[in-house]
């Protein structure tokens, strides 16, 4: 568990920042980058990283029991490639997504899908050539793209 913040308390008080915080509950500003640091909330965080990494160990330990290998150095939080993880128990195999289906499901029919073609594309159209007409490629692919990602934010309404 790794938790990681800023200490800006000095920083605002610096440059004459008035910063307001209202709350409700004593522990709701645990932790708060502009305040500065208290040795009680930084004891907080260290015991309940200290609980959850247990919870870890003991869903990885139930799930894959005797498979796993030198139990000790698994969770310090080390990145070990795919073959080292195979090596210490931690997965069954390696393979690509299509290799491992073609295998488990081998009467399946495997149906590739590819990503959102571009607006532009979709509709049909192809920019200009550089340098042809008032708006140039890049303009153009801008804006459209800005009105994907609108368009995006907008299924959610935002």
């Amino acid at each position: 568990m790794i938790s990681q913040g800023f200490g800006l308390d000095g920083f605002i008080e610096r440059f004459g920042v008035q910063r307001r915080l209202y709350t409700a509950g004593a522990s709701k500003s645990r932790l708060d980058p502009f305040l500065p640091e208290k040795q009680e909330d930084v004891e907080w965080l260290k015991d309940l990283q200290d609980q959850l990494h247990a919870m870890f160990k003991d869903w990885v330990v139930a799930r894959r029991g005797d498979r796993l290998r030198d139990a000790d150095d698994l969770f310090t939080g080390e990145v070990w490639t795919g073959a080292k993880a195979l090596e210490l128990g931690l997965v069954d195999g390696l393979g690509t997504v299509r290799g491992v289906l073609e295998e488990r499901f081998p009467d399946a029919e495997l149906v590739p899908v590819e990503g959102r073609k571009p607006l532009l594309a979709r509709l049909g159209l192809t920019p200009p050539a550089s340098g042809a007409g008032l708006i140039s490629t890049d303009s153009l692919l801008g804006v459209a793209q800005a009105a994907e990602i609108r368009a995006t934010w907008a299924r959610y309404g935002l």
